[in-house]
């Protein structure tokens, strides 16, 4: 059983705790989870009743607007989610021997503090533990003791899940199939025009994470269902887990593709993107910023912008504009009418530098699914991007960011056919 104990304490020792989590390596490289822990320790600290909500954390940590909405916007709950793992992950290695342990409650942004003893008290005479009433008195922190025959419990638990990870971490290690391996097993690896091109994504120890957009939607599928719009829809339920038929497509690709170069990536969903995401990590993002609303948030393409018609007979419709046309060149692009058969479609594909240094961001996308597998299936075949890095300056080994514009030409709903139609270097 588990006795909670409630004594008056000063908050230098909780202080102390917070600092030393926050300099750890689990939160090293991890800004906005350091000021987040920073903010939640302060409010159990110094507020320890004052109710504490997604918008307040939003507004005052991470600085959203007023019209911040935590029903449409996943952003606290994931990065206190995110914030839990590392906490977990710190107390599993570094702080294996701390005296409190820090924890988030599911449901609640309120910290908890566990202080570790290695016997509890008896209460009463009859040997068992009783649980003491919490004070009401200002400053008095909460604590759980746990008891030893529970620390040993723990220890045999943690043994076999540590034994299980090891299994599982072998499982894993296995499936990557490192060059060595391939070598070995005789299978040939790519080389040539893909190598080069995905080198960027390729030369670290990391694998890259593909971002596939899941735009935001309201309604239901048996009535109808189109896009949230923030000024309409506030008060409505809205549904984030749909992506295009296109994006689905072209993650196997990748796969695919990384696959042949003896690498693996890593996939998540846009809404679950956090800016920590580009200052760690190489980025494939796959969809429009229509759709992959991360996208706005992050380096992006500057000479072919997506944009909405805002006149005319295509009023609304996404096009790609080319804020600098050249000789021969449109000044935007869209696809096939809405009421029309759709045969064409254009899509960009960008190499543009990360936040993080040394990072790289590959932008990806169509005006709808299918143009954005396209873009991705051009960057798959070795021919069709052999074609493309003739057009980018070389960088001792490494393609400089670059930005193209791609016409698709659809047959049935697949893409049957690409071509390069303007290329930028930056």
């Amino acid at each position: 059983m588990v006795v909670r104990h409630t004594f008056a304490a000063g908050q230098e020792p909780f202080s102390q705790q917070i600092d030393k989590i926050i300099k750890s390596h689990s939160l090293r490289g991890s800004e906005s989870l350091r000021k987040l822990l920073q903010y939640l320790a302060k409010q159990a600290l110094n507020h320890p009743d004052a109710p504490l909500k997604e918008y307040q954390i939003a507004t005052e940590v991470y600085g959203r607007p007023s019209d911040f909405d935590p029903q449409t916007d996943s952003t606290i709950r994931v990065q206190a989610g995110r914030l839990r793992l590392k906490l977990a992950e710190y107390y599993g290695a570094e702080g294996a021997a701390d005296p409190l342990v820090v924890k988030i409650p599911k449901g609640s942004y309120h910290l908890t503090f566990e202080a570790r003893s290695l016997q509890p008290k008896p209460i009463d005479s009859g040997g068992q533990l009783q649980t003491v009433p919490p004070s009401d008195a200002r400053g008095t922190v909460v604590v759980e003791v746990v008891p030893g025959r529970w620390r040993i419990s723990l220890v045999l638990l943690l043994v076999a899940l540590i034994a299980s990870l090891i299994g599982l971490g072998s499982v894993l290690w296995s499936r990557r199939v490192p060059s060595s391996a391939v070598a070995k097993s005789g299978v040939p690896r790519a080389v040539g025009p893909l190598a080069d091109f995905w080198r960027p994504f390729t030369s670290g120890t990391d694998a890259p994470w593909v971002i596939f957009s899941n735009a935001a939607f309201v309604g239901r599928p048996e009535t109808g269902m189109r896009y949230y719009n923030s000024r309409q829809d506030s008060k409505v339920a809205v549904y984030d887990h749909y992506t295009g038929v296109g994006e689905v497509l072209a993650i196997h690709a990748l796969d695919d593709a990384f696959g042949a170069l003896g690498r693996t990536i890593l996939v998540k969903r846009g809404s679950l993107f956090t800016l920590d995401d580009v200052k760690d990590n190489n980025l494939i993002f796959v969809g429009s910023p229509s759709e992959n609303l991360s996208l706005l948030d992050i380096p992006n393409m500057e000479e072919f912008v997506f944009q909405r018609v805002a006149s005319g007979k295509r009023q609304g419709d996404l096009s790609i504009v080319n804020k600098h046309p050249k000789p021969g060149e449109a000044n935007a692009y869209l696809a096939s009418p809405s009421d029309a058969a759709l045969t064409e479609d254009y899509s960009v594909i960008g190499l543009v530098p990360g936040i993080g240094s040394g990072r790289y961001v590959m932008i990806l996308a169509g005006t709808t699914t299918f143009g954005t597998q396209g873009a991705v299936e051009f960057v798959c075949r070795p021919d069709s991007v052999e074609k493309l890095l003739h057009e980018i300056p070389d960088s001792g080994g490494l393609a400089k960011p670059f930005e193209a514009l791609v016409r698709v030409k659809i047959a049935r709903g697949v893409p049957v056919e690409s071509e390069l139609v303007a290329v930028r270097a930056r």
